[in-house]
């Protein structure tokens, strides 16, 4: 039995790992999939101060009050950036990290200069998220359309400093970790040079899912497989 915390990227809440976190489950493992603060059923306790740095302290709570030890953490796109910072605090903690077609940034680096994003956003004082219709024909185009529809229901807007702020500082890289990253081959970001640069930063296992960008919701069965065999 392992025990696995994913973490969801922007947009997203907990409940984009429900397939995945259904099938660790069945198969024996102890499977968790919080929702971080100001995101999905948490949204409205959106509020100015919501960084990477308060996503990463959630997570390393989470962790301490749980009592979890020897832990499996995963990120996937904005939640790389989450799971880097969250063990750097609770490095005890952690027995392996997933990077899941995921973000993870260097300090001070910014998403923007990394990711090409195809259309613009839509920005308020607290939040930035796409328009649904991008969400509907790009982000979530390859989806099943029952699956597509569930999703595009849940999407919310994430707290803007959590996203576009520059990368906070972190010994993380500095660390020995056992990792692997995941590409999902059919996804324009994170780029396949980023993934790769985490990949020979970290000394990390490589894997490939000729997939998009959300292979929780298009491999749930397949991504299981892969996080639970590195």
């Amino acid at each position: 039995m392992t025990t696995f915390v994913m973490v969801h990227g922007a947009y997203q809440g907990g409940w984009i790992w429900k397939p995945v976190v259904t099938r660790l489950r069945e198969a024996g493992h102890v499977a968790y999939g919080p929702t971080l603060d100001g995101c999905a059923e948490r949204r409205h306790q959106v509020r100015p101060g919501i960084t990477v740095a308060t996503h990463a302290q959630e997570i390393a709570e989470i962790l301490f009050y749980e009592d979890l030890r020897d832990v499996v953490l995963v990120g996937t796109s904005a939640g790389g950036m989450v799971i880097a910072k969250a063990a750097e605090l609770a490095r005890d903690r952690i027995a392996r990290l997933s990077f899941v077609d995921a973000l993870a940034l260097l300090p001070g680096e910014r998403v923007d200069a990394i990711t090409n994003r195809a259309t613009p956003r839509e920005v308020g004082d607290l939040t930035t998220g796409p328009t649904r219709a991008d969400v509907e024909n790009r982000m979530f185009k390859d989806l099943e359309p029952a699956v597509r529809a569930w999703a595009l229901e849940r999407v919310t807007p994430h707290p803007i400093a959590a996203l576009e702020a520059p990368m906070v500082p972190t010994t993380f890289w500095e660390q020995k970790w056992s990792v692997s990253v995941i590409r999902c081959t059919q996804a324009m970001n994170p780029p396949e040079a980023h993934q790769r640069r985490t990949a020979e930063k970290l000394g990390a296992s490589y894997h490939e899912l000729d997939t998009g960008h959300y292979p929780m919701l298009s491999e749930p069965a397949a991504l299981a497989r892969l996080i639970a065999q590195d």
